[in-house]
């Protein structure tokens, strides 16, 4: 074997890295047994253990903290923790609106109306539909006329074409979309998820939201659905506000103390009378400050301890002082609007404080306190902001409808900024509100810039600025820059976010999921470990190990990369499990092919790994492709089960060609005796000759009169589709009565949430309940009012009694949504059979083999789709068809595809050996199918194997995407030798020698 010690290294290298990226899992759950053991089933105590956790070393040796561990930890999906999943769309409707300056037309508002409904079943984006149907109604109109605003007049003149404002409005949607995933990005920050994950999907206007382990469902999509709202505040300096913090601690003080002695009134009354006579001298306050600082440091020795401070300064605990230590030595008060820094643990405390009712009592009405939207780099501490309010109204000094455009931009110096502009009446009001913060020379004042009552920035205005256009600089990063573009665009672009798709996951549920994952992984491999033994012997041991080091790997990759693994992508790891036995398989069997020649043990190892190279190589990197297609198209679970996929074949080949290689090699040098059989297995299949070529028009009728049966079926009765197919929401309810059928469910569930409009069907031990009542409200209530209603009507009737905690799984889909996934699913699967197909054509060389592939994967994906049309009512548990089935269906085109190309490789070999004109090319084939016959059972035994302990043990929530794969490996090994084989005979007939 050439390069031994590169392949020792990297494998070495490979297991350090894996094994170091794994042990953030590890050291994380640790740290959270400990939290979970310290609170004693206190929820609260947990979080407040963790936080405190946050910044403190952890990790042994290299001492990383506990933030730093938790980021890098293998990420749970939601199927497997529990928490939520939201898919966002931007209201381009309400956007195109506000452009036109709610323009009163009624061709641009039936115009408007029209496209909304288009877009409902469509897939061309809502501008191009406005504007199409804009056209239809009035052919000679100008959309220049209605966009061409006192705002837009900079971006669209008055006889600009329709082309060029189609553009423009484009270019605007494009800009709400990223604004929209900006503000949305800080709104999920604050539900202080770990592994929280939203993305834009491209080329839509909609944004996925995944919150891991959250249990307040109507707090998130009142949070989520809100319409942003931008501002532009004075603010107050540090040491204006600083005697006023003193005060409030004081009063905060004198609380704990009454409280303590049992005696509020009288403390209380002498706090306010220290509170009024406000004693801000200069050495009372250095003294307190020097105080605060020896704190900070972790020097108590001002002071007993930690406790005594906390009691006598109870807001200054929790919130450090904007301070720094000055030339003598001494504390002193920073300059600005920042006020102090709290952690993030302890931001809920100083919010108490700060809206408690005697401390409300002496913060004027002019002034409030915003944290930062952001804590500051590399900490989980956020500063406190004081924010000076003008007017009557106390309120901003400008609203964010002023802004017309916003872009990032660099300096002369090279460094990033912010380019800002304003409308006419805003630059006028802009002009004299800087000129007043930049009147004295000596401090001059900030302007906070805030949105959803969090400040982004607040820089500190240098000049007067007239003109309406400001350049906003500082520290910012490149992306920083580009946040806050996007953040002052929000009050120009109003398009507001709805909710169009929801699931949630209860934690109960994720815990069974992982249970199921575990044990069918387990079991998995240990059908592998005795399968493979009990066939090839000693060589079996060897496929053992490779597999179990390749799941190592693919764990600590998977970990590396940050992906997240979900219950379809325990699925995958368990279908890696027979896609890396598959290529020992292809190996082995060659091996026990060059021995019957006669040959050496050494020299028919190193033929065997030589000759199933190709097959292997050609059989993995076409499921590779189904992989990455299920990547491009897919979404939240389906892509954790195609990344899961994609590596897992890596891995897999790696550790089949290479790390097994070195093992025989080592084996080889201690003189053991390798077996590749035992006696029972050693002549199976062996001069297998079955008449496939002769019975192929049997095999054409059976597939033929099978799917015909089936397209009858789906044109019939059609299919069970899932919610995301159908659109409607679905609720998976766990009963306690356990004899309550799907018939009880039904008639209630027609009573109270309209007729027609309900399916119910059993789950597992639990049953699903998908409604379309109310899925066209788009009113921010309309979900509780849903859930609402079916647990009043299950409720009314002491058989079917639940609350909401026995919803252990409920998932919105909007109409829109729905339309768009059953299109881009049917794209899908025809993309995926053209890319294979154009794949084979470009390695065999020869159109019939990419005919015959073509043919086969397409008749895989028919077969099992008329299984589940044709069987939908019949077995005893779903046949949904859903995006997982996608999935599996895209899986099984991998498989087949997988299963052919071996066949079809060594057809290639055979035939480049027997091309004489006495040979018959029907009969070369056939044999070279028998020749592969070993292999092609073997394999999708073992697949088959594994995925009948996925479908028994892997739980309810994978059980249909894994019957699918199961009947679909059936199908598909099947056709790699009865369908694709014979297309290339019937259509090459003069072609093959």
């Amino acid at each position: 074997m050439q390069g031994k010690g590169v392949v020792k290294f990297f494998a070495i290298l490979l297991a350090i890295v894996c094994l170091y990226q794994l042990s953030f899992t590890w050291v994380a759950h640790k740290v959270e047994n400990d939290a979970r053991a310290y609170a004693k089933g206190d929820t609260a105590k947990v979080k407040v253990y963790l936080d405190s956790m946050a910044t403190q070393p952890v990790y042994p040796i290299l001492k990383h903290d506990y933030q730093y561990v938790k980021q890098r930890e293998l990420a749970l999906g939601l199927d497997l923790e529990g928490g939520m999943s939201v898919t966002m769309q931007i209201s381009l409707n309400e956007l195109v609106k506000t452009l036109s300056n709610n323009n009163t037309d009624p061709i641009f508002n039936q115009a408007l109306n029209a496209a909304q409904v288009d877009v409902n079943t469509s897939q061309t984006d809502y501008i191009t539909l406005f504007v199409n149907e804009y056209e239809k109604l009035n052919p000679n109109g100008k959309l220049a006329a209605l966009f061409s605003t006192k705002d837009n007049q900079d971006h669209i003149k008055f006889n600009a074409s329709n082309a060029e404002v189609k553009a423009y409005l484009k270019d605007q949607a494009k800009a709400a979309v990223t604004q929209s995933y900006t503000i949305l990005n800080t709104r999920v920050d604050q539900f202080g998820v770990a592994n929280a994950n939203i993305q834009l999907q491209p080329g839509t206007d909609r944004i996925l939201i995944e919150l891991p382990g959250v249990k307040e469902p109507e707090r998130v999509r009142k949070l989520l659905s809100g319409t942003a709202k931008l501002e532009f505040y004075q603010t107050y300096d540090n040491g204006q506000v600083y005697p006023l913090l003193d005060n409030m601690n004081k009063l905060i003080a004198a609380k704990i103390k009454a409280t303590k002695k049992d005696t509020a009134k009288t403390q209380l009354a002498a706090a306010n009378k220290g509170a009024a006579a406000k004693d801000t001298s200069k050495s009372g306050a250095l003294a307190l400050l020097n105080k605060v600082q020896k704190n900070n440091s972790k020097d108590t020795s001002a002071l007993s301890n930690k406790s005594q401070f906390a009691d006598q300064y109870p807001l200054f605990s929790v919130l450090k002082p904007m301070m720094y230590q000055g030339q003598n030595g001494q504390a002193e008060l920073g300059h600005g609007p920042i006020v102090g820094h709290a952690d993030v643990k302890d931001t809920a405390k100083v919010n108490q404080y700060l809206h408690s009712a005697e401390v409300k009592t002496v913060i004027p009405q002019n002034i409030k306190f915003l944290w930062s939207v952001k804590p500051l780099d590399k900490t989980k501490s956020f500063e406190l902001y004081a924010i000076k309010l003008i007017g009557a109204g106390n309120g901003p000094v400008l609203a964010g409808d002023v802004i017309t455009d916003a872009h990032n931009d660099v300096d002369q110096k090279g460094s990033p900024e912010v380019i800002m502009v304003m409308n006419t009446d805003g630059a006028q009001k802009w002009s004299s509100v800087t000129a007043a913060a930049a009147a004295d020379p000596n401090n001059k004042q900030s302007i906070a810039i805030v949105l959803d009552d969090n400040v982004y920035s607040a820089p500190v205005v240098q000049n007067a600025i007239s003109g309406g256009v400001s350049s906003i600089s500082g520290n910012f990063t490149v992306e920083e820059a580009k946040d806050l573009a996007n953040v002052l665009k929000a009050g120009r672009l109003p398009a507001p976010a709805h909710i169009v798709a929801e699931a949630v996951v209860g934690p109960s549920l994720g815990q069974q999921a992982i249970h199921d994952g575990l044990l069918s992984s387990l079991i998995g491999l240990l059908v592998v470990l005795v399968f493979m033994i009990a066939y090839y012997n000693r060589a079996g041991t060897v496929a053992v190990v490779a597999v179990i080091v390749n799941i190592f790997f693919l764990m600590g990759v998977l970990t590396s990369l940050g992906a997240v693994l979900t219950m379809p992508g325990v699925a995958g790891i368990v279908l890696i499990l027979g896609i890396s036995v598959d290529a020992n398989v292809l190996i082995y069997e060659r091996v026990r092919e060059e021995l019957a020649l006669g040959k050496s043990l050494r020299i028919s190892i190193s033929d065997g790994f030589k000759h199933a190279l190709s097959s292997i190589l050609d059989s993995n990197i076409s499921t590779f492709l189904t992989g990455l297609i299920l990547f491009v198209f897919g979404t939240g679970t389906i892509q954790g089960f195609a990344i899961t996929l994609m590596i897992g074949i890596v891995t897999s080949l790696f550790c089949a060609l290479l790390i097994s290689r070195l093992i025989f090699e080592f084996m080889l040098e201690k003189g053991w005796d390798i077996k590749f059989s035992n006696p029972w297995s050693s002549h199976t299949f062996k001069n297998a000759n079955y008449a496939f070529v002769k019975n192929r028009f049997k095999f054409y009728i059976f597939s033929g009169v099978f799917i015909l049966a089936g397209i009858i079926s789906m044109a019939t009765q059609g299919f069970n589709y899932g919610v995301d197919f159908v659109g409607g929401r679905t609720y998976v309810v766990r009963f306690a009565n356990k004899n309550v059928t799907t018939e009880d469910v039904r008639q209630i569930a027609e009573k109270s949430l309209g007729k027609g409009n309900n399916e119910v069907k059993t789950f597992g031990s639990d049953i699903s309940i998908t409604t379309k009542y109310l899925i066209d409200d788009t009113a921010r209530n309309a979900d509780a009012k849903v859930q609402g209603a079916l647990i009043k009507a299950l409720d009314a009737t002491p058989q079917t009694h639940i609350t909401a905690k026995d919803i252990v799984i409920s998932q919105k889909v909007a109409p829109t949504i729905a339309n768009g996934l059953k299109k881009s699913a049917a794209w899908t699967v025809i993309f995926a059979i053209i890319i294979i197909s154009a794949y084979i054509l470009i390695r065999f060389r020869k159109w019939q083999f990419s005919l015959g592939a073509m043919v086969a994967t397409a008749h895989d994906a028919l077969m099992v789709l008329a299984f589940f049309s044709l069987f939908k009512d019949v077995l005893p548990f779903s046949l949904d068809i859903d995006q997982s089935f996608i999935a599996a269906i895209l899986t099984v085109i991998g498989y087949s595809i997988n299963d052919t190309v071996v066949v079809f490789d060594r057809i290639r070999e055979f035939l480049s050996l027997h091309h004489a004109k006495t040979d018959d090319p029907k009969e070369v084939i056939n044999n070279a199918i028998n020749n592969t016959l070993s292999r092609t059972i073997i394999t999708a035994l073992t697949v088959l194997l594994i995925l009948l302990v996925l479908f028994i043990f892997g739980g309810d929530v994978i059980r249909g995407f894994s019957f699918a794969l199961l009947i679909g490996v059936c199908f598909g090994t099947y056709s790699s030798i009865c369908v694709a084989t014979p297309v290339i005979i019937d259509f090459g007939k003069k072609d093959l020698r």
